[in-house]
């Protein structure tokens, strides 16, 4: 999977540009607050459809204009495919091959991205939220089944959480056995699907983290929760589970079994790495989970992912720099940096040089 052209109109401070990708490594470089990462952004939008740094997409939009307008055009195993994205205030429109996809799902799955900047050591350092949302984006990517079990299951969710809110007891209780059934579908295959993919993630990233720390250090990733290997066993195993919990859940005025509360243990030489890592050790264990993404989404699609490195090379030291530099032969990678001749190390690449929202001819 590589990206040929890349295409921006008044997206985050571009106003109109269009870039060209080589199949191997290309360097975005420039001074800070240009649009380096802005271009990085735009790449993981349009491969994943979702924003990276923001919780409103109107922020994508330029400031002062209505609309923002992305598209790539992309090579892949089974042919070309142009991915387009418009971006308004109150919503946004999604293009495969020029026709309007209706459900996000449908936009799913035509390219893969994996992202890393030094903001991702929130996945190793902050709460559940952080480690489930990289479990979300990373299967959906090459499984839309999940992601539309991840929406079917947030829509009964909210309407089991708005029932627990009312005030009448009685109603409450003879009602949430037909939401729990509902629900317990959907989490048994998010729950599934995860199983699935951390059996796969763990071993990827300890060979990554050993590789970087040049076997120092072991690195492990265990998912908290102890559930059944069927969906059918899962499902029951929740019923019982929210039904032993409906005084607490009553309560509180939310659901608090199931997936949407579940986490993701990662371990340092066995230890806990939210509480004890130091920041070297966190931003490798970080990227190791990333680099060992990429394989799986390589061992899924058969071709390997686009990889987004976003001024990564600042936060590592000579030896784990050469060593990255090395792991992305193979991929299409883009690289942001402040200056590039800092990071190559002779390595072939296409330069890209940004300077306020424009390349630098």
């Amino acid at each position: 999977m590589v990206i040929k052209k890349l295409t921006l109109q008044n997206f985050r401070n571009y106003e109109k540009e269009t870039f060209f990708f080589s199949e191997g490594l290309n360097v975005l470089s420039g001074k800070n607050a240009q649009g380096k990462t802005n271009c990085a952004e735009a790449v993981f939008y349009l491969c994943t459809g979702a924003p990276l740094r923001i919780r409103h997409e109107k922020q994508l939009v330029r400031m002062g204009e209505e609309k923002a307008y992305l598209s790539a055009e992309t090579e892949t195993r089974s042919g070309t495919v142009k991915l387009e994205a418009e971006i308004f205030e109150n919503g946004r429109s999604l293009f495969v091959n020029g026709n309007k996809v209706r459900k996000f799902v449908d936009f799913l799955g035509h390219m893969t991205s994996v992202f890393f900047s030094p903001g991702e050591l929130r996945l190793v350092q902050d709460g559940p939220d952080e480690r489930r949302r990289f479990l979300n984006l990373s299967i959906s990517q090459t499984s839309p089944a999940y992601g539309s079990a991840l929406l079917r299951y947030s829509k009964i969710l909210d309407q089991r959480n708005n029932l627990l809110k009312s005030k009448d007891v009685d109603t409450i209780l003879s009602t949430l056995p037909v939401w729990d059934e509902q629900l317990s579908v959907y989490a048994a295959r998010i729950i599934r699907a995860r199983q699935e993919f951390i059996k796969e993630l763990s071993p990827l990233a300890a060979e990554a983290h050993a590789y970087l720390t040049d076997g120092l250090e072991t690195l492990s990733v265990v998912a908290e929760g102890n559930y059944p290997e069927t969906e059918e066993e899962i499902a029951k195993k929740l019923v019982r589970e929210m039904e032993n919990s409906y005084e607490r859940d009553i309560r509180l005025g939310y659901t608090t079994v199931g997936p949407h509360r579940d986490d993701l243990k990662i371990l340092i030489d066995g230890a806990d790495a939210r509480g004890y890592a130091s920041q070297g050790q966190t931003r490798t264990a970080a990227l190791s989970l990333k680099l060992a993404e990429a394989k799986i989404f390589e061992k899924l699609t058969g071709e390997p992912p686009v990889l987004i490195l976003d001024d990564v090379m600042s936060e590592l030291d000579l030896p784990r720099r050469k060593k990255l530099v090395e792991r992305t032969r193979g991929l299409q990678c883009i690289l942001t940096c402040t200056h590039a001749e800092r990071v190559l190390y002779g390595e072939e690449s296409t330069k890209i040089k940004i300077h306020g929202g424009r390349i630098v001819k």
